[in-house]
């Protein structure tokens, strides 16, 4: 009879418990993962399944909605999320590279190969490191757009490790998909200036351009929003050393095919940076992958489509874990 309730509680989990353990104030911390010191925050029990959420191009991990963290920890799991190497709190442990955007830029544009001082898979071992350093054997991966990308390398340098992907708002890379819009490509590259309020206003006009159609620009929410990352860290220089990453990476298509896990592929039929046809390609090439399209939904988490995304994403969650525990068993 004990092991049928402790089987229970596995599986369902107790509301009153979940809501006393999930707590988003929880410290964050530095872990030292060879040539980076990662900022991380963990949430819930370390005696819980461990889902690692991976923060796209320049995000910090204050992004992820805190409806989306409590959703996630009250189904039961210890969710990590961290600041990519170049964003937010995360440092160098020596000096970091040296990197021109401008060349790297004027090189893609004539078809040439992009010098970068890392790549997206050095990314992928970063993050592979902070769970060894926090002693997570095995766990469930989320990665949002670039940490999307970050995330199907994981999954393919260490696949005894990854349980599950989640792949939202990402690409396999390959060529002849849909490309951005020149405008948003110009706001991407430009993360210089020469003052708080700039930074601020440049941060504004970016996530209204990524928002969705369907929803009126809030720029006063928008621009409380740029300053409370602004104010936590800024770091133009590392955002152009990932958006070379970004340049130099070839298509995944390969990579997607070796893939052997369980898969669900999250995409917005109004992304303007990355068009749907990029999720559904990803979907077409991971074998027995799940794909969900959801109406109207753009490239940056946004009050009114928060429904919609939970509705995809805590499903195939539960289940991953589920399935997780019974094996276990």
């Amino acid at each position: 009879m004990r092991a049928l309730f402790l089987l229970a509680l596995l599986l369902c989990g107790l509301p009153g418990l979940a809501a006393s353990r999930c707590d988003l104030q929880t410290p964050t911390a530095l872990a030292d993962t060879g040539a980076v010191r990662l900022a991380y925050q963990s949430i819930g029990r370390d005696s819980d399944p461990a889902l690692l959420l991976v923060m796209g191009l320049g995000g910090q991990l204050i992004d992820w909605p805190d409806e989306v963290l409590l959703g996630l920890c009250r189904q039961g799991f210890r969710v990590i999320r961290f600041d990519n190497r170049d964003a937010g709190l995360s440092v160098w442990a020596g000096e970091a590279p040296q990197a021109s955007l401008t060349y790297g830029l004027l090189r893609h544009r004539l078809g040439l190969s992009v010098p970068a001082p890392y790549a997206l898979r050095d990314m992928a071992r970063d993050a592979l490191a902070l769970m060894a350093r926090l002693q997570v054997p095995r766990f469930h991966v989320l990665g949002v757009s670039m940490g999307g990308m970050i995330a199907q390398h994981m999954a393919d340098l260490a696949p005894e490790r990854v349980q599950s992907l989640t792949l939202m708002m990402t690409s396999s890379g390959a060529t002849g998909l849909p490309a951005p819009s020149e405008t948003l490509l110009k706001l991407l590259a430009r993360r210089e200036a020469e003052s708080r309020e700039v930074a601020i206003e440049r941060q504004v006009e970016l996530l209204a351009e990524l928002g969705s159609p369907r929803v009126e620009v809030d720029r006063e929410q928008l621009r409380r929003q740029a300053a409370t990352a602004y104010d936590r860290a800024f770091n133009p220089q590392g955002v152009q050393r990932q958006i070379l990453a970004l340049l130099a990476e070839p298509s995944r298509v390969e990579l997607l095919e070796r893939l052997r896990l369980p898969t669900l592929v999250v995409h917005g039929t109004a992304d303007p940076l990355l068009p749907a046809m990029h999720g559904v390609h990803v979907a077409a090439h991971v074998r027995g992958s799940e794909l969900r399209l959801i109406p109207g939904l753009a490239h940056r988490f946004q009050e009114a489509f928060k429904e919609p995304l939970l509705a995809a994403v805590l499903p195939y969650l539960r289940s991953q874990r589920k399935a997780a525990a019974l094996a276990r068993l």
